[in-house]
């Protein structure tokens, strides 16, 4: 652990850095510092924190910059989140207290918020679903052999896809499938519809020969509505943190974001002591997110589960702002959600 004063001149180097992005000499540490320390002792007291790795000097400059050390030791244990203008407080507010049609639209606007706030790249993800109910059912054809599913959640939620139907499939079939959907699986839950409910109920209610499409057909809307929905806003954000130089390095990172597992899987806030996690670019498993943080929380609409909120930005992002503004708006975002489960109670 480090004194008092070696821990207010990091937390003074890492604060100044990322606001100036440039590398903080000893008399511009010694301004800012709370306390009255000589130039001298700064320097001192700064050349302990390199030899423990928690700073770092550039070649281009006599001033220091944190390291991935550094910035993990501020964050589990100088980091205070900050209050925000009251203005920022004032634009969540506004641009959540609008109608919205399904739980969907909701997580979906709240990672463009947090994406246009804070100029990073954003995620949302849903509420899990164990409790959500189909309360409908219904098939329409658009073409001579093209139709679309329609899936009605207890929550609002509507599931719809598209699906070209094999020539010899019939009409009558559909109707029949769809009475039986309506019949045997409205107010059941998404998670007890599994495959072999569907082929129990197939073998029993439907029968013909086109059972397996119809039956795949099915699961797949129930599949699509039962997933956790991820919502990504701000990709070119990225181009902020990149040098103009590494084109494929850009290319790689949009692919990567496209890939919502990856995510999903990093985005894992339950740990740790902090409504709001960070993860440092080391940390991160791929060698393109080196330089930056990813920020993650977690929110509760009660009975309805739980969802995530994150943040895509560099590593020296001002992390007292980010944080304050991620644990202001996962309460914000929860409020908004238990509004609108409250109109189907």
């Amino acid at each position: 652990m480090l004194t008092e004063r070696q821990e207010l001149i990091l937390k003074t180097i890492i604060t100044d850095f990322t606001q100036s992005h440039e590398p903080v000499g000893s008399k511009t540490v010694m301004k800012q510092l709370p306390i009255k320390v000589s130039s001298a002792t700064i320097r001192n007291e700064m050349a302990v924190l390199e030899e423990q790795g928690l700073i770092e000097k550039t070649h281009s400059s006599s001033g220091r910059i944190p390291s991935s050390e550094g910035y993990r030791y501020y964050l589990d244990n100088l980091v205070e989140p900050l209050q925000l203008p009251e203005s920022v407080y004032n634009t969540i507010g506004s641009q959540l207290d609008r109608p919205f049609h399904q739980v969907n639209e909701i997580v979906q606007e709240a990672a463009r918020i947090l994406s246009d706030l804070t100029n990073y790249t954003a995620f949302a993800e849903g509420p899990e679903s164990h409790d959500v109910r189909v309360t409908g059912f219904r098939i329409v054809p658009l073409s001579q052999r093209q139709i679309m599913a329609i899936l009605v959640t207890s929550d609002g939620n509507i599931q719809n896809q598209v699906y070209a139907l094999p020539h010899n499939i019939h009409g009558e079939e559909i109707e029949k499938a769809v009475r039986m959907i309506n019949d045997q699986l409205v107010g059941k839950s998404l998670n007890e519809i599994n495959v072999s409910l569907l082929s129990e109920l197939a073998k029993n209610e439907l029968g013909g020969e086109h059972v397996t499409e119809l039956l795949s057909l099915v699961e797949d809307v129930v599949k699509d509505a039962a997933s956790e929905q991820m919502y990504v806003d701000g990709q070119i954000n990225l181009l902020n943190n990149t040098s103009e130089h590494d084109v494929n390095d850009i290319r790689s990172l949009y692919e990567l974001i496209d890939h919502n597992n990856l995510f999903t899987n990093l985005m894992d806030p339950k740990s740790g002591n902090y409504p709001v996690k960070v993860k440092l670019g080391s940390e991160l498993p791929n060698d393109l997110l080196k330089n930056y943080s990813l920020l993650t929380a977690e929110y509760s609409v009660g009975s309805h589960g739980k969802g995530t909120i994150a943040l895509l930005g560099p590593t020296n992002m001002p992390y007292s702002q980010m944080i304050g503004l991620l644990e202001y708006f996962r309460n914000e975002l929860a409020k908004k959600l238990l509004d609108y489960y409250g109109k189907f109670q």
